[in-house]
């Protein structure tokens, strides 16, 4: 068994931890106070993915990324992280994988407000500059920009559509992603920013998430 099992906001509704597991139950999205007295080599988060992104910033801000194991039991059926990694969706099988599964090192993407990205980030009917590293990914408007991570590219990739009717879509695979235009609200895994921003980014970070992602 791995650990420690944070149960987080109205997961503690329906969650029923196994014989002999830890568990602590937390807020919603849980802050520094919740989350630092608790952080230990091996952890589950039960959730959703703004919550798992709560408890990897922490881990983030504490340099803890290298030596903790994070396994994930997704609220959702929708959890663009459980999409994005192949994780079970079905609630106990998740937490098979979660408690004795093998961890990987998976991209762990930031912004520049502080924040971490872990399923997708979106920006709806952008308007303004976007650059993929180098690369101009948008001049002018679109029906939204996709970010998500990637780990077959060099961190990130992100998904430009646009037209109303017909939809077109490009991919940018990068490191890093900019936008710089008219005040848009970005959204990380589910979470609007609190306010309009002219400017944003996301980049990968230096160091790796090591999410519990393969079956034992």
């Amino acid at each position: 068994m791995r650990g420690l099992v944070l149960v987080c906001g109205r997961a503690g509704e329906w969650f029923t931890a196994p014989e002999g597991v830890r568990t602590e139950a937390l807020p919603a999205r849980p802050g520094k106070a919740e989350v630092d007295p608790l952080l230990t080599s091996e952890l589950v988060v039960v959730g959703s993915d703004a919550d798992l992104a709560a408890v990897v910033l922490r881990l983030l801000r504490k340099e803890k990324l290298d030596t903790t194991t994070v396994g994930y039991v997704p609220a959702d059926a929708d959890s663009a992280v459980a999409a994005q990694w192949g994780l079970p969706t079905d609630r106990r099988r998740a937490l098979d994988v979660a408690l004795t599964g093998f961890d990987r090192p998976v991209p762990l993407i930031r912004d520049d407000a502080g924040g971490v990205l872990l399923g997708k980030g979106v920006v709806r009917n952008p308007r303004g500059v976007a650059y993929c590293d180098d690369t101009v990914a948008l001049r002018g408007e679109a029906g939204s920009i996709v970010v998500r991570p990637d780990l077959d590219g060099p961190g990130l990739v992100a998904t430009v559509t646009r037209g109303r009717l017909i939809k077109r879509r490009q991919r940018f695979p990068a490191r890093a992603f900019q936008l710089g235009g008219a005040p848009s609200v970005p959204v990380s895994d589910g979470v609007p920013y609190p306010r309009p921003m002219e400017r944003w980014t996301w980049y990968r970070h230096t160091h790796d998430l090591r999410l519990v992602i393969v079956a034992r």
